[in-house]
C-alpha cells in the first residue's frame, strides 16, 4: 500500500490517497511542479504495459520517480531509505522498506541489456503460462500465447481482403469480432465500407472517437449489440474488452509484439476463441516464421475458395462506388469546416 505524503509549512499533512493511477509524465509533471509532494513512503511501484514503458525510458521518467523515493525529508532519521545494492552487514543495519517494483506485459523483454534500464534489485520472474525456454540457442523472447487460442492464416489479394470479412460475418456468421487495421485511417475507411455494404452492425473504435463514444462503443460490443469492431493497435491496446470470440489482423503486423497483444484479446481467462490473419503473397514466409520465432504453438492455413466469395462481388462493386462518394463528402464537410 502506498501513502503519499503532503508537507506544509505548519506541518505534514498526509494524503487519504493509497493508490495512485497515473501516467509517466504526468507523475513527473507533479514531482517537479510541486515542492510539497512526496513519495518517500512510496512502498510498490506498479509498471503496467512494462514493454512500452522500456521503449519510452529515454524520457528518463523512472529514474526521477527513484530520485524522489530515496530524497531524504524532515523525518530522514526515522524512515530513511538508500538504494538497493550489494547485501552485506551494513545495508541491513537499520532496515529499510524497500521500494518494489511489480512489472506486467504480455510481452515483456528478457533482453538483460533492455532490463537494466529498470535498475531491478534481485528481480523474478513469473509467467501465467509455461516457463521461457532455458536453451541457449532459442531466441531470447519467446512468448505465452493463450491456451484456448487457435491460429489461422488466409492467403489473400489487397483487394480481396474487404470480401473475405464480409464473408466471415454474413457466410459464418461470426460474431463479436475484433478486427485490428494498422492506422487510423484504414480503420475509418473498413468501418465505413462495411456499413455501406449491409447486413453487419459495425463501429469503429480510434482516436477519432471521444472519450465517451469508446467507452460506449465498447459496452455495446460486450453486449453483442455490434458484430464487428473496428481498432486501431493504439486504441485498443491495455483495454479488457470481454467477450471477443474472434480477432482478425486484417493488416499483418509487421512486429511479434503487436501480433501477441492482438490476439491476446480472445481465449481470455481459459476460454476459447480463434485468431486470423490475412496475408499477402509476399507476407506469408516473413509472418510464418516471426510467430513461430516467437513460440506460437502453430498458425493453420484456411484457404476460402473464390467461388464462395462470388455472391458478395456485386454488392461489393456498387459499395465501393458509393464509398467513393461517401469519402468525397466526408472531405468536403471537413474542408467547409476549418
Amino acid at each position: 500500500m502506498a501513502i503519499f505524503c503532503l508537507f506544509s509549512r505548519g506541518g505534514r499533512i498526509c494524503s487519504l490517497a493509497d493508490i495512485v493511477v497515473a501516467t509517466p509524465g504526468r507523475l513527473v509533471d507533479h514531482i517537479n511542479k510541486n515542492a510539497g509532494f512526496s513519495l518517500q513512503h512510496l512502498r510498490f511501484l506498479v509498471i503496467d504495459e512494462a514493454d512500452r514503458m522500456i521503449d519510452s525510458m529515454h524520457q528518463s521518467w523512472l529514474k526521477q520517480v527513484t530520485q524522489a523515493v530515496y530524497t531524504q525529508g524532515p523525518d530522514a532519521s526515522l524512515f530513511g531509505r538508500r538504494e538497493p545494492g550489494p547485501i552485506t552487514a551494513a545495508s541491513l543495519s537499520p532496515p529499510q522498506m524497500p521500494l518494489q517494483k511489480l512489472l506486467f506485459s504480455a510481452t515483456l523483454t528478457q533482453n538483460p541489456e533492455k532490463l537494466q534500464q529498470l535498475g531491478l534489485h534481485q528481480p523474478r520472474l513469473f509467467s501465467s503460462g509455461h516457463a521461457p525456454t532455458d536453451d541457449p540457442t532459442q531466441p531470447a523472447d519467446k512468448y505465452t500465447f493463450p491456451q484456448g487460442l487457435t491460429e489461422y492464416y488466409i492467403p489473400c489479394t489487397l483487394s480481396r481482403k474487404p470480401l473475405l470479412i464480409l464473408h466471415l460475418l454474413l457466410r459464418l456468421k461470426f460474431s463479436t469480432v475484433l478486427c485490428f487495421t494498422n492506422s487510423r485511417e484504414a480503420a475509418h475507411r473498413l468501418f465505413m465500407l462495411v456499413k455501406l455494404f449491409g447486413g453487419v452492425q459495425v463501429a469503429e473504435f480510434s482516436s477519432r472517437l471521444s472519450p465517451s463514444e469508446r467507452k460506449k462503443t465498447l459496452r455495446d460490443f460486450e453486449q453483442e449489440k455490434i458484430q464487428l469492431l473496428i481498432s486501431t493497435d493504439a486504441a485498443a491496446r491495455g483495454i479488457d474488452i470481454q467477450g471477443v470470440k474472434c480477432v482478425v489482423n486484417y493488416d499483418a503486423p509487421q512486429f511479434i509484439r503487436t501480433y501477441v497483444h492482438r490476439v491476446g484479446r480472445t481465449a481470455r481467462a481459459g476460454k476459447s476463441g480463434m485468431a486470423f490473419t490475412f496475408l499477402l503473397g509476399v507476407q506469408e514466409k516473413n509472418f510464418l516464421q516471426m510467430v513461430t520465432d516467437a513460440g506460437s504453438p502453430g498458425v493453420q492455413k484456411q484457404i476460402v475458395q473464390s467461388e464462395s466469395l462470388k455472391s458478395l462481388e456485386s454488392r461489393y462493386e456498387e459499395t465501393l462506388v458509393e464509398l467513393g462518394n461517401a469519402i468525397k463528402d466526408e472531405k468536403s464537410r471537413k474542408q467547409m469546416a476549418l
